[in-house]
């Protein structure tokens, strides 16, 4: 019967409190008994069961008499920690209690749950991204190390996540006793917000100071809220005066967030800050050949065949994510039809994803990016002026423009000033002579590509 009770007590906490902090606190406390007017409820933590106890207690309390059961206050257990906490007009105590580290079995804890899949053993490694990789490796081995924060960024899909898991995975490895909090940047705001509105800011300063790590991802999303910002910026004075680890991530690097306060973008910027750049066709390769390698455990009878992994590397270049969702189609596919997977076979099951890959670029975004890279202005590129410094680089817009568009010569003479079709046939000439025998030139081509292409 008791078990019952707490089931609809449970479910009504859901209702009145809202999905996030019945997952977070109460999901996690389970009913043990109900004698002598005492509820006793086993909690994972000492943790949990003050803040539950400080926030909740009244609440469940006047759950239980609603449903018929006297109940005058709350005990929790947590192994070997006995805490009797009365709830008639008493105040709990709060004293300093370990912050749940992260498991793999672990469940309902203030963090967010760690993907078992993103580890450093299936992290693959190229040149867009070692920097990055090794940084992580340095910061998992523990130890003091001269650069904190570590700052992730780099845009969708191409690891910055993943590092941050298996940074915390082999942080736990190494050192199971290590107190280790990972959760996203809303996560962080949410958790303040509360705080705030149950005035109890005191447990979360506590939660949050009393870590050995502390990675938060996408920190972007604090940038405008000021007074979470306020809060993060004092946070992480106080871990680094106590030369804890900090390990953060954001889609850019700190000083072109818009909305984050001049000061904390001073802070980020005291450590390392490494960009995961777009991956390039190798690492593309080999990230879809490893991928394929476990794909091939799960479906034994799926066959794929040769060129297939270099044709979807070389066509899907958005972002990594998109790369794992096209190859687990394709044995998803090869699986339903029972036949090898060919590269006709591969055009058609990938269509939606090939021409979402299939980046239009502008002749528009081709000059910006030319005068961006040679540093001139707009206005010479679209000028008369023949000097050598803009002549230059109006012919190398000229001829991507004609290699990447499919603009015709005259509409690309007329976007580059009103020129002549024969001048853009002239740029396009020299350029191509000029690759073969000038390095500078065919690797200033080939940047510009890549950045046209990302």
């Amino acid at each position: 019967m008791g078990t019952d009770i707490w089931g609809k007590i449970q479910t009504k906490l859901n209702q009145e409190f809202g999905q996030d902090a019945y997952t977070n606190w109460i999901k996690p406390l389970t009913l043990v008994s109900t004698d002598a007017r005492v509820a006793v409820l086993q909690a994972p933590t000492a943790f949990i069961g003050n803040w539950v106890a400080r926030n909740y207690g009244d609440r469940i309390v006047a759950l239980f008499a609603g449903e018929g059961l006297a109940v005058d206050r709350l005990e929790f257990k947590t192994g070997a920690i006995n805490r009797t906490v009365a709830e008639n007009n008493a105040t709990p105590v709060v004293t300093k209690t370990q912050i749940p580290s992260i498991s793999r079995n672990k469940t309902g804890l203030p963090g967010a749950k760690l993907d078992s899949r993103c580890t450093f053993e299936t992290f693959v490694v190229g040149k867009p991204n070692e920097l990055a990789h090794a940084a992580a490796r340095r910061v998992a081995e523990g130890g003091p190390v001269s650069f904190n924060p570590l700052f992730l960024y780099g845009g969708v899909g191409l690891g910055k996540t993943h590092l941050m898991h298996a940074i915390a995975w082999e942080i736990q490895e190494r050192n199971p006793e290590a107190k280790v909090l990972y959760l996203s940047a809303e996560q962080f705001m949410y958790k303040f917000v509360q705080a705030l509105r149950f005035k109890d800011t005191i447990s979360f300063k506590e939660m949050f100071r009393s870590v050995d790590v502390l990675m938060v991802d996408d920190v972007q999303f604090i940038a405008g809220k000021d007074s979470t910002q306020d809060e993060f910026f004092h946070t992480f004075n106080a871990l680094i005066d106590q030369n804890k680890q900090i390990i953060l991530s954001a889609d850019r690097a700190p000083g072109e967030i818009e909305g984050l306060e001049e000061r904390i973008k001073s802070r980020l910027q005291w450590g390392l800050c490494v960009d995961l750049h777009p991956t390039d066709y190798e690492l593309r390769l080999g990230i879809l050949q490893s991928k394929a390698e476990q794909q091939a455990v799960l479906n034994p009878n799926v066959e794929i065949a040769d060129g297939v992994l270099e044709f979807v590397a070389h066509r899907v270049s958005s972002n990594v994510r998109v790369l794992e969702g096209a190859l687990i189609r394709l044995f998803a596919f090869g699986s339903l039809v029972g036949r090898q997977v060919t590269l006709d076979m591969a055009t058609e099951c990938l269509a939606d994803i090939l021409r979402a890959s299939d980046k239009k670029v502008t002749v528009d975004e081709i000059i910006r990016k030319v005068t961006d890279h040679y540093n001139i202005r707009m206005t010479d590129m679209l000028s008369p002026r023949r000097a050598r410094s803009v002549a230059r680089p109006r012919q190398m817009a000229m001829y991507l423009a004609k290699k990447l568009t499919s603009k015709s010569l005259p509409e690309i003479g007329r976007r580059f000033g009103g020129r002549d079709h024969t001048t853009v046939i002239h740029a396009v000439k020299k350029i191509e002579e000029l690759r073969s025998v000038d390095n500078q030139i065919a690797e200033d081509l080939e940047l510009l590509r890549r950045m046209l292409e990302a």
